[in-house]
């Protein structure tokens, strides 16, 4: 089942305290990034945060889930209507993770 537009755009809008966010379709969901570092996943209208230890300490309730059948766990993010602690996980996941790979150019 895929994740419904307006909730998508819910968790961008929650997250945007954190920088520049964009969800980019996926795999029939979403991958959601900030300042172009992707840092999470929306599946099934669900929001996952990539597991850092940096973040652990931060979360209210430690809930890993697999965001999809096969998927490694994640941090599953049940409390995602407090904008300012939803940005507060997603900057210090963000600080947390290496730098994005730079893309190859094409031959």
């Amino acid at each position: 089942m895929a994740s419904n537009i307006d909730f998508v755009q819910y968790i961008a809008d929650q997250c945007s305290g954190a920088g520049e966010i964009i969800a980019k379709k996926m795999f029939g969901d979403y991958g959601i990034y900030c300042d172009g570092k992707i840092f999470g996943l929306i599946c099934d209208d669900c929001f996952y945060l990539k597991p850092t230890e940096a973040v652990r300490p931060l979360l209210r309730v430690v809930d890993m889930r697999p965001p999809y059948d096969g998927a490694k766990d994640y941090f599953y993010i049940a409390d995602v209507d407090d904008r300012d602690y939803v940005s507060l996980l997603v900057r210090e996941t963000c600080k947390a993770l290496p730098a994005p790979k730079p893309k190859k150019k094409a031959i």
